[in-house]
């Protein structure tokens, strides 16, 4: 059964193994005991993790945990920020929430800007998509299925904070365009990545934590900007049920999802897992899909949880993934202790949490 305490033990545990794999060795936790959080990095790992906390701290009412939000992003705003590109722009978003709900001036020019750039400056494919810019490479001419968590929803929320509309619609574009190049018209499920360079989706692999990051982002663009531009919200949410109904008869036994989707003997891989579950839960908990959806979601979460170990960290996550030209690149990216599989395993955790509904056997 998901008893809460049981939660709340493991998502302190998932927090300390993200300090300790961060290197942040001076506290027992990466909130010390004043609450204060110690990354020292600016990066889609950490931005996911932030993101989590704010969601935690408005669900449970924690105003110190905002606070100390707010004193993170005041320390890494006066050390300077780093150069504007796709991951770097998550952070951005936990950012633009506090910064609106605390009316605060100076957050806002930094969000208005940083917005302005990716709108208006930020490499560009064919069709507009946001080419999948990051301080490894430029990635020329080429649209990647995480871009649209890690920027899209900033997009979004600072147009619907900053009164400019054009700016949402862009969110909504990139949904749309993302969609179009890496959605399978067949099976509905995404692709990694899609090239203009050659046209065509690489070793079009269902690679899972790729494609996990659309289930997430979906709810989440509902969520925080609200449904608008009738036939693009209608064409988002076909395209994430087609996506959800496609995943199902793929979960194994388990209750995990393989690395690459449609191989079940590919390996198991804790990170997809948990973000499937977790975008799952947000879909039925919006109304975005049916209850039926909640069983499985429920039977991954807990094959989330036995991969939790005694130290927090997240076990059977994959390490980092560029883009691959065949199979077995996907299969061979080995297993390691990550960030970013904290983080996820984390979001899936606080989504548990804000729904006493789920806390039950799924029989």
């Amino acid at each position: 059964m998901f008893d809460r305490t049981k939660l709340e033990k493991a998502l302190a545990g998932t927090a300390d193994g993200f300090r300790s794999l961060k290197g942040i060795n001076d506290a027992p936790s990466q909130l010390h005991e004043d609450g204060s959080i110690h990354f020292d990095e600016w990066d889609w790992e950490v931005g996911v993790g932030l993101y989590g906390f704010y969601k935690h701290a408005c669900i449970v009412g924690d105003e110190r945990m905002k606070r100390n939000l707010t004193s993170w992003y005041a320390a890494q705003i006066a050390r300077g920020l780093p150069p504007r590109q796709i991951n770097s722009t998550a952070p951005m978003l936990c950012m633009a929430l506090l910064a609106r709900e605390t009316n605060n001036e100076a957050w806002k020019q930094i969000v208005f800007e940083w917005a302005e750039w990716l709108v208006n400056d930020m490499p560009k494919t064919v069709d507009g998509g946001f080419q999948h810019l990051v301080k490894e490479r430029e990635n020329e001419g080429q649209l990647w299925d995480d871009t649209l968590f890690m920027a899209a929803l900033f997009i979004g929320v600072a147009g619907d904070w900053l009164d400019k509309p054009e700016w949402v619609e862009e969110a909504y574009y990139q949904f749309l365009v993302h969609g179009r190049y890496l959605s399978d018209p067949v099976t509905g499920l995404w692709y990694h990545g899609w090239t203009f360079l050659g046209h065509h989706n690489y070793a079009e692999a269902f690679w899972a934590r790729g494609t996990a990051w659309i289930t997430i982002a979906v709810p989440e663009l509902f969520e925080l900007v609200g449904e608008r531009y009738g036939p693009a919200t209608r064409q988002i949410k076909a395209l994430y049920r087609r996506q959800v109904e496609a995943l199902l008869p793929l979960q194994l036994a388990n209750g995990m999802w393989p690395t690459l989707l449609d191989q079940p003997d590919s390996p198991p891989e804790t990170s997809a897992t948990a973000g499937f579950a977790y975008g799952l839960l947000r879909g039925v908990r919006t109304g975005l899909l049916a209850s039926t959806y909640r069983r499985p979601a429920m039977l991954a979460a807990k094959a989330v949880l036995t991969r939790i170990d005694a130290a927090g960290i997240v076990q059977e996550v994959s390490d980092g993934t560029a883009m691959g030209h065949d199979f077995e690149f996907y299969r061979n990216i080995p297993n390691t202790p990550t960030p970013y599989g904290q983080a996820l395993a984390s979001l899936l955790l606080i989504e548990l949490l804000a729904a006493e509904e789920f806390l039950q056997d799924v029989a």
